[in-house]
């Protein structure tokens, strides 16, 4: 058996190496000059995702024994930051897209789960019986005064809100600021959810993108990531390559991808969270089970047919 995802590394990013798979094991390496290679070895078993920067080379042999072992593999941007492509191992179980799924299909617990977020993201409780109308209406309000702070904080008037992609440069520089950092969220949250195993499109607020439960999940940290920093370069000549470096930076002290799966995990499976419990695994299932409607998930690998026939 694998590690359990409590136990295992979330999250392992590389850039500028070239990982191979030796006689020992998967490893990264990086030439320091023409005389001298360092050597780093890859926990494999492990880990749970293997994140892939710029200037990153693999082989054929090393995809392999992370496959084996369950490790998720994800192309990104420099510092983790957008997704561009990901390889999902056989061993990942659908157990978070199949709660995502169970989730998003019913009316009533999709607004519960929608409740949840926005509890979550807030800290604030909800009216008894409210509806995602009354929710998008307490997020207006809040969101509002969340831009009047940061505009007095930094002294830069009223504020409003505008995405134009055909108008782009005509935008002040809080938009693009905040534009350009939110893509970069956006790849860290589609990085998460892929390896978890969850849908990006299946949405509990937004809908009908492909990127819908990533935008749900971004949602949740703008306040202290992208909107702060946004606003901060009010006054910069180049809002967006500023924004990038900045939100990079501080990816560092957020450790905002193990935050993600703990968030994630909790809105899926709540019971799990108040048990202090890790909830199902994610990992580490080696069979593949068969579904019936009556008695839930059975074995495969076994003759179902009559006996005698």
């Amino acid at each position: 058996m694998l590690p359990r995802i409590a136990d295992s590394l979330s999250f392992l990013y590389l850039d500028m190496v070239r990982v191979v798979q030796d006689d020992t094991g998967v490893c990264a390496q990086i030439r320091v000059n023409d005389q001298r290679t360092d050597t780093v070895y890859i926990p494999t078993a492990a880990l749970s995702c293997l994140l892939l920067g710029p200037g990153v080379s693999i082989t054929t042999r090393a995809m392999s024994t992370l496959a084996r072992h369950g490790t998720s593999v994800v192309v990104t941007g420099a510092g983790g930051v957008r997704a561009y492509a990901a390889v999902l191992p056989d061993s990942l179980t659908t157990t978070w897209l199949e709660r995502q799924v169970h989730a998003y299909s019913d009316p009533q617990q999709r607004l519960t789960t929608a409740i949840r977020m926005y509890r979550m993201r807030f800290d604030d409780e909800v009216p008894p019986n409210a509806t995602l109308e009354t929710l998008r209406g307490m997020e207006g309000q809040r969101m509002k005064a969340f831009y009047q702070l940061l505009t007095r904080q930094h002294g830069i008037g009223r504020f409003r809100r505008n995405y134009d992609p055909k108008q782009w440069h005509d935008q002040d520089p809080v938009n693009l600021a905040l534009s350009a950092g939110n893509t970069c969220l956006y790849g860290i949250v589609h990085a998460a959810l892929l390896a978890l195993g969850c849908s990006p499109a299946l949405g509990f607020v937004h809908t009908g993108k492909q990127h819908s439960f990533v935008y749900d999940i971004a949602d949740l940290y703008k306040t202290e990531t992208t909107l702060p920093i946004a606003f901060s370069l009010h006054a910069s000549e180049d809002p967006e390559r500023d924004a990038r470096r900045k939100f990079r930076d501080g990816l560092r002290l957020l450790k905002l991808l193990p935050r993600i799966i703990r968030d994630v995990q909790g809105l899926l499976a709540p019971e799990a969270e108040q048990q202090g419990d890790e909830g199902p695994e994610a990992r580490a299932v080696n069979l593949v089970h068969l579904w019936d409607p009556k008695a839930g998930t059975l074995p495969a690998g076994r003759n179902y047919g009559t006996e005698g026939s």
